[in-house]
This record gives C-alpha cells, sequence and structure tokens, in this order.
C-alpha cells in the first residue's frame, strides 16, 4: 500500500473507533454491559481490532 492508502484506512479506522466507543459508553450507561455480556464483549473486540489496525496502518505509512 501506498503512504496515502494506509492514511485513508486510518481515517476510517478512526471513525470506527469513536463510533464504537460513543456505542459502549452509551451500553455502560444504560447497564446494558451486565444484562447483554456477549454483545458489549463483541463491541469491546471490534475496538480493540479497530485499534491495533489502526496502529499498524500508522507504523506502515510512517515507515513508507
Amino acid at each position: 500500500m501506498h503512504p496515502d492508502e494506509h492514511e485513508h484506512v486510518v481515517k476510517e479506522l478512526e471513525t470506527l473507533i469513536r463510533e464504537t466507543q460513543a456505542t459502549v459508553d452509551r451500553i455502560e450507561t444504560y447497564g446494558l454491559n451486565n444484562t447483554m455480556p456477549e454483545d458489549y464483549q463483541a463491541l469491546l473486540d471490534i475496538l480493540d481490532n479497530a485499534i491495533k489496525q489502526q496502529h499498524e496502518h500508522t507504523m506502515a505509512m510512517l515507515s513508507a
């Protein structure tokens, strides 16, 4: 991938991270993390994976 492609992916992942974090926050506010633990964990997994991917693309962009 070219640096500009990595940058585009990083920006898209940032949007995903922000939206997922906002959803996690709302779930925690309403206590759904206790009543729907599997769904809550799935969101946390999505968030974790997106952060890791963003880091990888950032490092690739900086090393190019």
